[in-house]
């Protein structure tokens, strides 16, 4: 299997039944879905509806799915009955990711809240394909089993937020669900562990961890300083016009 990038396509694909992998960028921005996140608890019925559907309800699925897409974002299906797809992954990352240079060096950075990439994939690809897709789209050198994908579903104005496991098939999940995002997303994420633990990372992250908090401490004292200088300038100049001391 090997890895191979262009920027003709403009998304990002990742085809096992081709046995190569396609990384461009479609980046897009939304506004997140208002609502508290819940745990929703379907995953194991869909695993298990996946394993009962026949091909011949897979091409009636497809074919509806087609039917209700509203762009060009169209399932196919193969002989073999393997189909392939689209499905958007929105990036929710509260940490910065370190990312490799093209002199071999890294460097850690924020990716934007809210970015969207676009993955063309098949049915035989799983949730942990899907997130190193991502990751070497972004050329992201973290380990990536510090990240998980959710999905997060919207029924009538309640969120649910549910974490899958590595081995499910995100084509599968978008064809039951239909093309809608509302109904159905993806969401990349941190893994949730209560504590961060430091130990997953190197040296070089760490390093560039503490290089960006240390910038956002100077940044943060320089703030609280003109803040405070300005109060003090306008104190004086209340005191002068009231004709206190100077």
């Amino acid at each position: 299997m090997t890895w191979t990038s262009t920027m003709s396509s403009g998304y990002s694909s990742l085809e096992e039944d081709s046995e190569e992998y396609f990384f461009t960028a479609r980046t897009s921005f939304f506004k997140k879905p208002s609502g508290k996140p819940t745990q929703c608890k379907d995953v194991v019925q869909e695993r298990e509806l996946r394993t009962h559907l026949s091909r011949e309800e897979i091409r009636q699925k497809v074919e509806l799915y087609n039917n209700s897409s509203k762009d060009h974002l169209k399932m196919t299906l193969n002989p073999s009955g393997v189909y392939t797809g689209f499905i958007k992954v929105q990036l929710e990352l509260r940490r910065p990711i370190t990312v490799r240079g093209g002199g071999g060096g890294e460097e850690a950075f924020y990716l934007p809240q809210g970015a969207t990439n676009t993955l063309h994939i098949s049915s035989n690809n799983t949730i942990r394909q899907v997130i190193q897709a991502l990751l070497t789209k972004f050329t992201v050198a973290d380990n990536p089993a510090k990240y998980a994908l959710y999905k997060r579903c919207r029924r009538e104005e309640q969120v649910y937020m549910c974490k899958l496991s590595e081995g499910e098939h995100p084509l599968f999940l978008r064809l039951l669900a239909g093309p809608n995002t509302d109904t159905l997303g993806f969401v990349l994420r941190e893994q949730q562990t209560g504590e961060v633990m430091w130990e997953a990372f190197s040296i070089p992250e760490l390093s560039n961890f503490l290089r960006m908090l240390e910038k956002e401490e100077t940044e943060r004292v320089c703030s609280v300083t003109r803040r405070y200088d300005n109060y003090r300038l306008k104190l004086k100049e209340a005191m002068s016009a009231a004709g206190g001391p100077g």
